[in-house]
């Protein structure tokens, strides 16, 4: 499944009243797929799908709970759709844990060399050398961090396993930055036309896992990246938000949950101008915080929100 490393960690009640729209049923089969329903989620796909067949991300989450639902058939005709609706993530795709029990089909062979061969098509003009690095990178991020959910969601979490790979993890991650580091301090912020879209997506990342003095050295790279087409805004409004809360800040686009350890559940980080969110989400790519919200099972009501707020501002030592 995609994921943008915030590590929510959330039970969700999947079971709806009926929707009607594409939207709609989409976020009821990613619910179902937090709650680990993987067959319901899978025929809410389907009837999403029955509307439209156009969103990669999509067509790559349903290809997830299919396998997980061990709907073979399903998983790999929806990651062939992606892959012609302009999935590009072949080393997410290699590394993701949904996926791995399709490893030994056939099919799957058939399903990374389609995507491979339309990359190489792609990036016929790519630095090769400084997109391999980069891929090497995302895959290291994003499989040790799989593994670490893995042993977190456990229906008994083992403490030692979860600090055993939180340290290697922490390993990784300081190695990867210092290879990061390097490429964004030679060759700046590269774009998407120079490594493509998930290398692209691998500085985002690691800096993304950083620690603060690092994110904040190179917000401003990535500030000027946006603006020349060469980064993702809503990757950019992560960090801007991550950053923010860093420094005792109010976040800008409510990009930022936490959990309030007394009551254990999961809230949304203090924001600025809580009436406008949903038009400065939209403006970098964003969904609404409603359809944000509702995938880490909160409820999301704006005025409830503001009544709460000095609250959380509280929990999270927010500077007034």
């Amino acid at each position: 499944m995609k994921k943008l490393f915030a590590f929510f960690f959330i039970v969700i009640n999947c079971f709806f009243a009926q929707a009607q729209t594409y939207k709609e049923w989409v976020q009821k089969a990613d619910s179902c797929y937090t709650a680990e329903n993987y067959k319901l989620s899978v025929s809410y796909y389907e009837k999403a799908f029955k509307i439209e067949q156009k969103d990669s991300g999509d067509l790559y989450n349903a290809g997830c709970s299919a396998s997980l639902a061990l709907e073979n058939k399903k998983a790999f005709k929806w990651l062939n759709l992606a892959i012609d609706n302009g999935y590009e993530g072949i080393a997410h795709m290699q590394v993701d844990g949904d996926l791995k029990r399709l490893h030994t089909e056939k099919e799957w062979k058939k399903t990374i060399d389609k995507l491979q061969k339309k990359l190489d098509v792609l990036g016929a003009n790519y630095d090769k050398v400084l997109e391999k690095e980069l891929l090497e990178i995302y895959a290291e991020d994003q499989e040790i961090r799989g593994e670490f959910m893995n042993v977190y969601k456990a229906p008994k979490p083992d403490k030692r396993k979860i600090d055993s790979i939180g340290k290697i993890m922490e390993k990784k991650d300081s190695i990867n930055l210092i290879k990061v580091i390097k490429i964004l301090d030679e060759k700046g912020w590269v774009g998407k036309n120079l490594v493509g879209t998930q290398a692209n997506q691998t500085l985002f990342l690691v800096i993304q896992h950083s620690d603060l003095k690092y994110q904040q050295k190179y917000l401003p790279m990535m500030r000027e990246a946006v603006k020349k087409g060469n980064a993702n805004p809503a990757n950019l409004a992560y960090l801007e938000d991550r950053i923010a809360l860093r420094e005792g800040r109010k976040q800008i686009y409510g990009s930022q949950a936490a959990k309030n350890k007394k009551t254990n559940k999961m809230y949304i980080s203090p924001m600025i101008d809580p009436d406008n969110v949903d038009k400065r989400r939209a403006e970098v790519g964003l969904g609404t915080m409603a359809e944000y919200a509702a995938k880490m099972n909160i409820e999301w009501n704006l005025e409830t929100y503001k009544k709460e707020l000095s609250e959380t501002e509280k929990l999270e030592n927010i500077k007034k």
